[in-house]
C-alpha cells in the first residue's frame, strides 16, 4: 500500500458548520477531523497542520498563506482564513469572504444552506506517515498521517463523494431516509434559484446541481430494493448400498 507524495491531495468531509455571520461575513468551520479513519483509510493526528499553520498561516509573514478556496480552483479565492487552529476535535478555521463576484455568491450559498461541506488540499509527507498493522481491517491496517503540507481549505458543494451512488437499494430504511435528504437538498436548491441572486456563474451551477439531484430521486424511485433469498436447502440424498447383488456376483 502506497501513497503519491508528491502529488496534490485532497480529502473532503461532511462536518457541521459551527457559525455563521453574514454581517460580518466571517464562517466558522471545522476542515479536518483527527483520529477517525477515513475513506482514504488515513488517520490525521492532531499536530499534523501544526507547521503548516505556523509557516503559512494566517499570523504568518508568509506570501503564499493558506488559502481559502471554492472547489480547490485557486482562481476562485473566496474568501481569506482568518484563525486556523488545531483544537481536540481536528483543525478549525474561520474564513471572512471576500467582496468580489465569486465572494458575495460563497455568502449567499453559506446563508441558503447550500454549501455544507469542505475540503483540504494538501501533500503527505514520507517520513510523517506510518501504516500501522491491524488484523480487524479488511485492509490490514491503516495509515497514520504524523504531518502534512496543507495548501488551502475549499468549500465545495458537491462533497468529496458527491457524483457516486446515493442509493443502497438493498436496505429499504436507507431508500426513506435518502429520499428525505434528497428532498430537502432539492428544496433549498430551489429556493435559492426562485429568488436569481448571485452571478449567472452561481445561478447554473445551481441548476446544474438541482438536475443531479432530481435524477437522484428519479433513480431512487425507479430502482426496486434487492431481496436476497436463501435456496432452499436440499437434503443429502443417500443412497443404499446393495451388498446383495455384490455377493451374487462373486
Amino acid at each position: 500500500m502506497k501513497k503519491a507524495f508528491n502529488s496534490y491531495s485532497l480529502k473532503g468531509h461532511n462536518l457541521e458548520i459551527k457559525d455563521f455571520d453574514a454581517g460580518s461575513r466571517k464562517v466558522a468551520i471545522y476542515l479536518s477531523k483527527f483520529n477517525e479513519i477515513d475513506s482514504d483509510n488515513d488517520l490525521i493526528m492532531k499536530g499534523a497542520f501544526k507547521k503548516s499553520i505556523e509557516e503559512r498561516g494566517p499570523s504568518s509573514s508568509s506570501n503564499r498563506q493558506i488559502a481559502f478556496l471554492r472547489h480547490h480552483n485557486w482562481e476562485k479565492q473566496i474568501g481569506k482564513f482568518v484563525e486556523l487552529a488545531e483544537d481536540k476535535e481536528g483543525l478549525f478555521a474561520v474564513g471572512r469572504l471576500g467582496t468580489s463576484t465569486m465572494g458575495e455568491d460563497a455568502l449567499r450559498d453559506y446563508a441558503d444552506g447550500i454549501i455544507k461541506e469542505h475540503s483540504i488540499g494538501f501533500q503527505y509527507i514520507p517520513d510523517k506517515i506510518k501504516f500501522i498493522e491491524d488484523s480487524s481491517m479488511e485492509t490490514g491496517g491503516f495509515f497514520q498521517i504524523a504531518e502534512v503540507k496543507l495548501w488551502e481549505g475549499s468549500a465545495v458543494t458537491f462533497g468529496a463523494n458527491g457524483n457516486t451512488g446515493v442509493v443502497d437499494v438493498s436496505k429499504s430504511l436507507n431508500r426513506v431516509e435518502r429520499a428525505v435528504e434528497l428532498s430537502q437538498e432539492i428544496d433549498i436548491i430551489t429556493k435559492a434559484i426562485v429568488t436569481g441572486k448571485g452571478s449567472d456563474e452561481r445561478l447554473f451551477e445551481l441548476e446544474m446541481r438541482l438536475k443531479f439531484l432530481n435524477a437522484r430521486m428519479l433513480e431512487l424511485a425507479s430502482t426496486e430494493p434487492i431481496v436476497k433469498n436463501h435456496s432452499a436447502v436440499i437434503p443429502e440424498q443417500k443412497s443404499a448400498f446393495n451388498w446383495e447383488e455384490v455377493f451374487n456376483k462373486l
